[in-house]
């Protein structure tokens, strides 16, 4: 079926980038999260990136990777590498989320985060509405067409007004914009992107 991309950007894992779209297809996406797949889905989808501390008591600036900064107030924890931190107290300002964590007391400890990506489980993110999708979730799909060939995997999306794919095929990367035509369908739960390979011919840039 057609949908869009979500992004957790969020609300991925990929990050939460989510793919949106409608008829005529248009996604709009910002960057969701994503590591590891769960039956073609992500189990944690990325949601920011801790940009330095904030203060000397351990408080965290983090540029968030979702639609808005005050998404973070939803999250009770998070993961960063292969620890995870309750989350003590969370606010939003400027765009930017500042969390306290569990296990971070001071300054030096909150600079050891510094430039490191956090991700929630994709149990504390949002359902989305029959027709969107996590842009992590679309990532690592293989990109076929309407007649069934095989043309290669979608590597990432970037959000625009008209989002642009980044895809491997025939051992090269090539992008293309999800223009109207393009994209037919996007089945997650089957690990696949379907295009309209005419119309994609006319629009990657090979």
């Amino acid at each position: 079926m057609h949908g869009s991309l979500w992004t957790m950007r969020l609300f991925y894992p990929v990050n939460l980038r989510i793919v949106c779209g409608e008829l005529p297809f248009r996604v709009s996406l910002r960057r969701v999260f994503s590591r590891g797949k769960k039956d073609n889905m992500k189990k944690y989808l990325t949601v920011g990136t801790v940009l330095k501390p904030q203060g000397i008591r351990g408080e965290i600036k983090v540029m968030p990777q979702t639609d808005s900064a005050e998404e973070f107030k939803n999250f009770s924890s998070v993961k960063i590498d292969d620890s995870e931190y309750k989350v003590l107290a969370c606010r939003a300002a400027g765009g930017y989320a500042y969390l306290t964590l569990r296990g971070v007391p001071d300054r030096n400890a909150a600079e050891l985060l510094r430039g490191r990506e956090l991700l929630v489980d994709r149990d504390e993110a949002p359902e989305l509405p029959e027709g969107r999708f996590y842009i992590a979730d679309v990532i690592g799909c293989a990109i076929v067409t309407t007649d069934g060939e095989t043309l290669g995997e979608v590597l990432d999306v970037t959000p625009a007004r008209t989002d642009i794919y980044t895809a491997l095929i025939g051992g090269k990367e090539v992008m293309f914009p999800a223009a109207d035509g393009v994209i037919a369908d996007i089945d997650v739960g089957g690990g696949k992107v379907t295009v309209n390979k005419k119309r994609f011919e006319e629009v990657a840039l090979l």
